[in-house]
């Protein structure tokens, strides 16, 4: 089971450096999926892809993992606002209902993939 959680955290790390690279390479998306009523969008564009790339870092860092766990949980529901601002305007990402519908819970399911990496098992030496 340690093997499949080291491969795992790899798998979430990588995701997170990817995704939050990708807030760089197409802030446009991003800022479309910034709901109105938070303001700074390119800011906040950019500080959660900042959040995403370091939190990706300390996750492969066994000294700072714990707390790369907990910061991914938090950046996941911070940024969940947007997933149901894409949800109410599909226009944003043309894609079926059902997807739009799907991409609601499965933030859910990185929050689990997140939360399960938090065990205190991974940490004996």
């Amino acid at each position: 089971m340690r093997q499949v959680k080291s491969i795992s955290k790899f798998i979430l790390a990588i995701f997170m450096i990817v995704a939050g690279t990708m807030h760089f390479v197409n802030p446009e998306f991003f800022l479309k999926i910034v709901p109105p009523y938070l303001p700074l969008h390119k800011e906040l564009v950019l500080i959660s892809g900042v959040c995403e790339i370091l939190l990706g870092v300390m996750l492969l860092i066994p000294q700072t993992s714990h707390l790369a766990e907990w910061g991914i949980i938090v950046l996941l529901i911070a940024v969940f606002p947007a997933n149901i601002y894409l949800y109410q305007n599909q226009e944003i990402l043309p894609a079926s209902p059902l997807i739009h519908l799907l991409r609601l819970p499965l933030q859910g399911v990185f929050i689990l993939w997140a939360y399960w990496h938090t065990g205190r098992e991974e940490r004996k030496p």
